[in-house]
């Protein structure tokens, strides 16, 4: 057996871009067709292949069910405020939704699996991105600091669940002369939106390339600006609470949502070439350490040199599938390794 290149699924969103993903893999961009999202797994959203475009096995072929998905990602906007349910949670709504009779790829469908669905993502370039509540005598002295001090006295007398509740109920216009640039952004594409008072409370990050956010189930976040990889529980369970023109339940975000504070919403590799993953589905490393789990599905992605000897002088990065027992053998490690535990 040897590592075999896995075809992925592009999703079209409106906040991609139309050069990202296609130019960092070697392909033309094609004008007007903005790409988003390149997934790779098994997930029956977006079923992968192996080997050529047309022709090539179903990946679920050779590896069977994965429960992890792996994804590029190209932000050109932000994302929509949302989180994820835990597994139980899944399984209620899941089961919710299907006793409802709303077809899975319904626009209002939230819950589309069981799974729950932790993430990571690693920054590929300058990432921005908000995630997790950051302590709330934090964001009080923030809320002081952009003049809105009654946003402030709420949430320092009732704390983060309260805040929100009360936040989603108001429609008076808020001034952002004093707000940070990241802000101002959001109030310029979404002038209206409730979630405005929230972003606030959230931990405002900015990734150089190779460090990493791991997001645990039910934290609320939102992707701002940037490319990235990223690695998640095989689900497409998102429920969302504003920035977006899809679906969106706030009374359903409300009764899932982790508002523990996040303190340190940034992870780095460690001596080891490993990440801090948030779910036990899944590992995440440097490329380098691929051949330390023989025994696990792979997907890595990188610059491997010439590792499918067709002695092709320009590489582009390549997403490759190893095989359990199969050795990887690449001639250059620039990459990362996804590993399905």
């Amino acid at each position: 057996m040897t590592p075999r290149r896995i075809i992925g699924v592009e999703k079209n969103y409106d906040w991609g871009d139309e050069i990202t993903i296609r130019h960092t893999l070697g392909f033309p961009s094609e004008r007007g067709t903005k790409i988003a999202e390149l997934w790779w797994g098994t997930h029956p959203q977006g079923p992968s292949h192996l080997d050529t475009i047309r022709g090539g096995p179903l990946l679920q072929d050779v590896a069977g069910e994965m429960t992890m998905l792996v994804k590029l990602l190209a932000c050109a906007q932000p994302l929509s405020l949302q989180t994820h349910p835990t597994q139980q949670q899944a399984r209620e709504g899941f089961a919710r939704e299907e006793v409802l009779g709303i077809p899975r790829d319904a626009p209002q469908r939230m819950y589309k699996d069981e799974s729950d669905k932790p993430e990571m993502i690693i920054a590929l370039s300058r990432f921005e991105a908000l995630c997790g509540f950051a302590p709330i005598d934090k964001s009080v002295r923030f809320l002081k600091s952009i003049g809105w001090r009654r946003e402030a006295k709420v949430l320092a007398d009732t704390g983060i669940s309260g805040y929100l509740t009360w936040a989603f109920q108001q429609d008076k216009k808020l001034r952002f002369w004093r707000a940070p640039k990241w802000m101002k952004n959001l109030r310029l594409l979404h002038p209206n939106d409730p979630a405005l008072r929230i972003v606030p409370l959230l931990n405002h990050v900015v990734l150089n390339e190779g460090e990493a956010l791991a997001l645990p189930a039910g934290n609320l976040h939102a992707y701002l600006h940037g490319f990235g990889l990223e690695i998640m529980n095989s689900s497409d369970n998102v429920i969302r609470a504003g920035f977006t023109s899809k679906h969106v339940d706030v009374d359903e975000l409300l009764r899932i949502v982790d508002t523990t504070p996040l303190l340190e919403p940034v992870v780095h590799v460690d001596e080891n070439g490993m990440y801090p993953s948030p779910s036990p589905e899944f590992t995440v490393g440097v490329a380098s350490v691929v051949d330390d789990f023989l025994n696990h599905h792979r997907i890595a992605y990188g610059q491997f040199g010439d590792w499918d000897k067709t002695f092709r002088t320009l590489r582009h990065a390549e997403p490759v599938f190893i095989e359990a027992g199969t050795r990887a053998d690449f001639p250059s490690h620039f990459g990362y390794v996804c590993v399905q535990n």
